[in-house]
C-alpha cells in the first residue's frame, strides 16, 4: 500500500462517516413564505451549505397549520406534525427552527419546549425575542442550549453577526437604522410622487408590501421589536422592549416631506439606540436626516443598520429586510454556525456579565426639531409662537413661511437648535392651544446621522 493510499477506504470496505460529518437534521415549524424559502434554499444550495457547514444540513420534520396547501416545495418523506410543539420531542431532530411568528402562543411554547429538551433553536421571531427574550435567554443559558436569531432583524442583512461578532471588540456608542421596509417604501413613494400617506398605504397593500392590518408596521411596533434586540446586543444587556419609545408614520404628510426636501432633509422612520453617561435610550420615530447622509439614500423596501464603535468608527449595512430569500438566507447562516459548533451567548455575554445600565426616558432626549404649524395669516401670530419657545428656552435655527394669505391658513415651518424633549413638548402644548393655530402641529426630530 502506497503512502498516498493509507487512510483511504479499500475496495469492498464500508466507509463509516465521522461524527462531525453526520448530517444536521432540522425540524421546521411554520411553512409560510420564509419556511418554504428555507426548504428551497437548503435543497437548491445543498452543496454550498454542506461545504460551509462541514456536513449536510437536511430537513427531516415539519409542522404547519394545513397539510394540503401547495407551498412550491416538495414535502414528501418529511415527518409531519400537526402540533408544532411536538417537534421538540422528535427523536430524529438536532435543531428546531421556529418560523411561526408571534410573541406568545405556539411559537413561544415550541421554543421553550425545544430548549427544555436540550435542542438548539433558530428563530426569525423578533416579537418573541423583544417581549420574552430576557427570560428565554436565561432558559437557554441554564440548559446550555444555543439560541440563534440572525433572521429576526433586518432580513438578510447580517446585523446580528455584525454586532455580536464582527464588532465584539468595540464599545458601541449608538446603533440605528431603517428597520421596516413597509414604512420605508411608503415614505419613498410619498417623496417621489408627492402623494399622501393613506393613498400610498392602500397601494402598498395591493402590491403585497403591506399587510391587510398594517398597524405593526406603520405604527412603529415592528421596528421597535427589532431595535430592542439590537440595543440588547449593542450594549450587552437583557432585552427591554418596554423601554423603547415608539411612534409611527401615520401623521407624516406630503407637505412635510416636500418641506423637508426644501430644507435639505429626507424623512425616514428610524430606530435609534444610544448610550451615554446617563444610561441607554431607545426610540423609534420619524426623523429628518440630511440628504447627504448615506442612510437618507436607502429607499424602497430596503433596510439599513448603522453602528458606531469606539475603535471601528461608523459601519453601515444595507439590504433587503424581509422576504423569503433574504430571511431564509439568515436562517441558513445560523444553521451553518450550529453545524460547525459555533455559538455565542444570546446577548453576547453570559447573564452574569450583562450590563445593568438604566433606561433613559424620552423626556430627557436632547436634539433639534422641525415644527410645522398651520396658522391664520394675521399680525402677531409668529410673535406669539416665538414667545412660547423663548419661555421654554428653545432657540430657533430657521423659519420658513410660504406666501401671504391674509385671514387664511398658511404653513409656517420652524427648526430649532438642540433642546430637551420635555421642553419641546411643553412648548408644543401651549402652541397648539393658540386660537391662531388651526390644526395639530407637526413635530419631527432632526437626526444628523
Amino acid at each position: 500500500m502506497s503512502a498516498s493510499d493509507r487512510g483511504r477506504p479499500q475496495a469492498g470496505s464500508v466507509s463509516q462517516p465521522r461524527p462531525e460529518h453526520k448530517p444536521l437534521s432540522v425540524a421546521v415549524a411554520g411553512l409560510g413564505t420564509v419556511g418554504a424559502g428555507l426548504l428551497k434554499l437548503l435543497s437548491e444550495n445543498a452543496d454550498i451549505v454542506a461545504a460551509r457547514a462541514g456536513r449536510p444540513v437536511t430537513v427531516g420534520a415539519v409542522s404547519a397549520r394545513t397539510r394540503g396547501r401547495d407551498r412550491g416545495v416538495p414535502l414528501d418523506g418529511l415527518r409531519w406534525y400537526d402540533d408544532p410543539v411536538a417537534l421538540a420531542a422528535d427523536p430524529g431532530t438536532d435543531v428546531v427552527v421556529e418560523l411561526i411568528g408571534g410573541s406568545d402562543g405556539p411559537a413561544r411554547a415550541l421554543v421553550e419546549a425545544a430548549i427544555a429538551a436540550g435542542k438548539p433553536v433558530v428563530t426569525a421571531n423578533k416579537a418573541l425575542l423583544a417581549v420574552h427574550g430576557a427570560a428565554i435567554a436565561e432558559l437557554a443559558e441554564a440548559r446550555g442550549v444555543p439560541l440563534a436569531f440572525e433572521a429576526a432583524v433586518a432580513g438578510g442583512i447580517p446585523a446580528i453577526k455584525g454586532l455580536r461578532e464582527g464588532l465584539a471588540g468595540n464599545r458601541i456608542r449608538r446603533v440605528a437604522g431603517i428597520l421596516n421596509g413597509t414604512c420605508n417604501y411608503i415614505l419613498t413613494v410619498m417623496r417621489e410622487q408627492g402623494r399622501e400617506f393613506a393613498e400610498v398605504l392602500a397601494e402598498a397593500q395591493a402590491l403585497g408590501y403591506a399587510e391587510a392590518d398594517p398597524s405593526f408596521d406603520i405604527d412603529g411596533i415592528d421596528a421597535a421589536h427589532k431595535l430592542a434586540i439590537l440595543a440588547a446586543l449593542a450594549f450587552g444587556r437583557p432585552v427591554e422592549f418596554g423601554a423603547v419609545h415608539v411612534e409611527g408614520i401615520r401623521e407624516v404628510t406630503a407637505l412635510d416631506i416636500a418641506l423637508a426636501g426644501e430644507l435639505g432633509y429626507r424623512i425616514k422612520l428610524l430606530g435609534i439606540a444610544s448610550r451615554d453617561a446617563a444610561g441607554i435610550s431607545a426610540r423609534v420615530h420619524p426623523c429628518m436626516v440630511p440628504v447627504a447622509a448615506p442612510i437618507a439614500r436607502v429607499d424602497g423596501v430596503f433596510n439599513a443598520v448603522v453602528a458606531e464603535g469606539d475603535f471601528v468608527g461608523r459601519v453601515m449595512l444595507e439590504g433587503r429586510g424581509a422576504g423569503a430569500g433574504p430571511t431564509a438566507s439568515a436562517v441558513a447562516a445560523d444553521l451553518i454556525d450550529l453545524a460547525r459548533g459555533r455559538h455565542t451567548p444570546v446577548w453576547g455575554a453570559a447573564s452574569g456579565a450583562l450590563d445593568a445600565a438604566p433606561s433613559v426616558p424620552m423626556d430627557r432626549h436632547c436634539g433639534a426639531y422641525y415644527l410645522r404649524l398651520m396658522v391664520l395669516d394675521r399680525p402677531g401670530v409668529i410673535a406669539d409662537v416665538t414667545g412660547i419657545l423663548r419661555d421654554e428656552a428653545i432657540s430657533l435655527e430657521s423659519m420658513l413661511q410660504r406666501g401671504r394669505a391674509p385671514g387664511e391658513a398658511v404653513p409656517v415651518v420652524l427648526t430649532t437648535h438642540d433642546c430637551e424633549e420635555a421642553a419641546m413638548r411643553a412648548a408644543l402644548a401651549r402652541i397648539a392651544a393658540l386660537d391662531s393655530v388651526l390644526e395639530k402641529p407637526a413635530l419631527i426630530r432632526v437626526e444628523p446621522l
